[in-house]
């Protein structure tokens, strides 16, 4: 620990710590465009600047550690001044149009702009105008809003790890190369959106973000509903109509989503297509029309019925869907039981999962997964990939996997398939389709007979 003082309040903090991270613990507010804890801390913006007794430069706090009896001032003249000049600097060559822009009133930069006074630049900016690019269907980049913080870069380098976003240069102006255009599907870009909910700006910005503005919207903490991750996220809602998601920073996603969960899971809830009552056909026309609910229910208990007096009750069965809430299925097995009388229940998760099912509860006691996902992808030595290839399946930890690799753990892919993380892998054995119970055998043979195996683990937690 070390004790400094801050605006004049001494407090006592780990060595380890920012002096913005200092400040913060003591509840003291310095401004941020480029800061991304872990991730973005290269006081590129410099509007975390602050005067440290003793230097002849202002610092940039984000990225200065503290020392025994600093002494910091986080407001002084000297420090509103070079704020000021840094909000100047980065508003010449913005295009200044709030009103229409997505980012409005959730903008870093002009909540900074209003904090500080600055409505319009004193320096003239340059003359280059640079075209959007809006092919990509979920992702939008306005190059002249960009600010260069980097965020979305490294975002997309050291979280998402990707790589597909990179600086470059066009005459003395240094730009994101965004893979936004018309070639975005040449690219390796997952269209995840991650770069996009970091940017301060309007400069990267999901199309869904036309759709509100952040003061007349609610939000609903949720479950993402696509795969089984469990991502974390907030439902925004304008008008009780979801325009859009937020990622939460849940245990499995850490403020991460894919493309799947941003943008493809739940406009259906809205769309025209969707049946929003029910539909009966006329035999006659062999139509389908418009009927109460009252009519559909009675033709439904009525035909059942039918059913069950002719052939019997084992006539009957109900199968449930596997993305059903659990009540749900509770209330149809319930349903079938004692309105049908049969125990004829199932669910499609069985259809698909009933060997791996079968085979997690006879090893490990349970047919589903049995640890978080972080003891997959933190502090690990080797990741072991068998059939599996989460950057489709499971993208948020496609991308917790690909961290862990930049990491320094070992990857193994076991499978016949060229998958993505294949690239990365440090082997990549290519079995032959139909051997995975073969190398599964192979390896159990090699972990028992080297010794390998944590027999004391084993024997504590064996099945009596």
């Amino acid at each position: 620990m070390v004790t400094i003082t801050i605006d004049g309040k001494q407090i006592s903090v780990d060595e380890n710590l920012s002096i913005l991270e200092a400040a913060q613990e003591a509840d003291v507010k310095i401004p941020t465009l480029c800061y991304l804890k872990d991730v973005n801390e290269v006081g590129a913006c410099k509007m975390c600047v602050v005067e440290v007794e003793g230097s002849r430069h202002l610092v940039t706090s984000c990225n200065t550690k503290v020392k025994e009896g600093m002494v910091v001032n986080t407001h002084s003249e000297r420090v509103v001044n070079s704020r000021k000049q840094v909000l100047n600097m980065l508003l010449a060559n913005h295009d200044v149009r709030c009103f229409s822009c997505g980012k409005s009133g959730d903008c870093r930069l002009q909540d900074l702009s209003n904090e500080y006074g600055i409505t319009k630049s004193c320096y003239p900016g340059s003359a280059a105008k640079f075209e959007a690019k809006k092919e990509n269907p979920f992702l939008t980049y306005y190059p002249e809003l960009c600010i260069n913080c980097q965020r979305c870069v490294s975002t997309c380098n050291k979280v998402s790890c990707n790589g597909t976003l990179h600086n470059s240069k066009i005459g003395t102006r240094t730009l994101i190369d965004a893979p936004f255009g018309s070639d975005w599907k040449e690219t390796d870009c997952e269209s995840c959106g991650n770069c996009a909910a970091v940017c301060p700006t309007g400069a990267l910005v999901a199309k869904n973000r036309k759709k509100y503005q952040v003061g007349k919207v609610k939000k609903v903490l949720t479950t993402c509903p696509h795969c089984a991750t469990g991502c974390q996220y907030y439902l925004v809602v304008k008008d009780n109509e979801i325009v859009d998601v937020e990622p939460a920073n849940g245990p499995s996603n850490k403020g991460l989503l894919c493309v799947k969960g941003r943008f493809g899971s739940f406009n259906f809830v809205h769309s025209p297509e969707r049946l929003k009552y029910p539909l009966i056909k006329n035999r006659e026309t062999g139509e389908f029309e418009r009927a109460t609910w009252d009519e559909a229910l009675d033709l439904i208990a009525a035909k059942f019925t039918e059913i069950k007096k002719k052939y019997g009750s084992d006539a009957l069965a109900g199968f449930a869907c596997s993305r059903s809430p659990n009540e749900d299925c509770y209330m149809l097995q319930k349903m079938v039981r004692c309105a049908f009388g049969t125990n004829n229940v199932d669910n499609c998760a069985r259809v698909c999962h009933s060997a791996t099912v079968a085979g997690l509860a006879m090893t490990l006691g349970s047919g589903a997964m049995t640890n978080p996902i972080s003891d997959i992808t933190n502090d690990v030595d080797v990741i072991m990939l068998v059939g599996s290839n989460p950057e489709e399946a499971h993208p948020v930890i496609g991308m917790q996997i690909r961290q862990a690799v930049e990491r320094g753990t070992r990857l193994i892919v076991v499978d016949p398939r060229d998958i993505g993380l294949s690239r990365q892998a440090d082997i990549h054995l290519k079995l032959k389709p139909g051997t995975n119970v073969a190398f599964a055998n192979g390896m159990m043979n090699v972990i028992i007979n080297e010794g390998l195996a944590d027999e004391e683990f084993i024997h504590q937690n064996r099945r009596l």
